[in-house]
């Protein structure tokens, strides 16, 4: 699922409206707390030159539910 979750960031990632979207989408179907943090890395790794806020928000509210 992870994978999938990486392939459909990258073809979404030219409107930050559908990034976001399936960010948050992806975050409810990840539930251990390992691959989440390697899946925000890897999402930093990729994209966080061009969302670094929409990242960080995600990422924050996930560590907060």
């Amino acid at each position: 699922m992870l994978e999938l979750t990486k392939k459909i960031l990258r073809v979404v990632s030219f409107d930050s409206q559908l990034f976001q979207k399936e960010l948050y989408k992806a975050q409810k179907w990840i539930t251990d707390a390992e691959e989440i943090k390697r899946f925000q890395e890897w999402c930093i790794t990729e994209f966080g030159a061009k969302y670094p806020i929409i990242i960080r928000k995600a990422f924050a509210q996930s560590l907060t539910n």
